[in-house]
């Protein structure tokens, strides 16, 4: 499943990593051994010490309601999870990555009737898969979706750059940056150089050689090319 991107009311971008089918699948299972395997102890419990419910409806309604209610209960006083999505690291948050309020997680949990139960996931399935924001009918109502909280980091998001064996380094300055920092000058880079922003290279160009106290003789960005090299060089051999 991919990412999506919204932009928050204060025009903050936030990149949401939604949850794959697979995942989601696994958490319900999961979730569906729980339930199963309350009902077996439960019902092992009462057979054990024998109580005797006159009122059969009385007793279903009570051994029944905990597993009727657990998606609910569970989302909402666990911040948007239930044993099986935290099992999958995963969680229901609002479109805008912040916490749903009670009535987010109620909607969801009253359409799961449409979107899980009658058809047995299939509606849920295919609107996640057509929506594109890993949204069932549910979330689509009450403007929500399940993100994966799994970090997945990309080779570009590292400090890693490939460099030859042979590879001569210029700059021993470079080892003033922490990998952190590294990080970050790789992300603006490579964003700036993707994107034609060249007042943005020159500019990280001028911050660096400016903490590394040199002055570059290359174009600024072979030189902070050269940067990225150098500190893999000096930080990996």
């Amino acid at each position: 499943m991919d990412n999506f991107q919204i932009e928050t009311a204060q025009n903050v971008s936030i990149q949401q990593n939604i949850a794959g089918i697979g995942e989601r699948i696994l958490a319900y299972l999961i979730d569906l051994l729980i339930i199963v395997a309350y009902f077996i102890v439960a019902i092992f419990i009462v057979g054990a010490l024998a109580l005797d419910f006159g009122d059969q409806w009385a007793f279903w309604l009570m051994i029944g309601l905990p597993p009727f209610l657990y998606f609910l209960l569970w989302e909402t006083f666990w911040d948007g999870k239930t044993p099986g999505k935290a099992a999958m690291k995963l969680k229901v948050v609002r479109l805008d990555g912040s916490r749903p309020a009670f009535s987010g997680y109620l909607i969801r949990w009253l359409l799961r009737v449409i979107d899980i139960s009658l058809a047995s996931g299939g509606i849920a399935v295919v609107a996640i898969l057509f929506k594109g924001t890993g949204q069932r009918l549910g979330d689509m109502a009450a403007g929500t979706t399940v993100i994966s909280e799994k970090q997945k980091v990309k080779f570009h998001q590292t400090i890693l750059v490939d460099i030859p064996d042979d590879y001569k380094p210029v700059y021993p300055q470079v080892t003033v940056f922490s990998d952190a920092e590294m990080r970050k000058i790789k992300g603006i880079f490579y964003d700036a150089r993707r994107n034609g922003n060249h007042n943005i290279i020159l500019e990280l160009s001028n911050k660096i050689s400016g903490i590394m106290q040199v002055e570059p003789q290359e174009k600024p960005i072979h030189f902070i090319s050269k940067v990225l090299e150098d500190y893999n060089y000096y930080t990996q051999k």
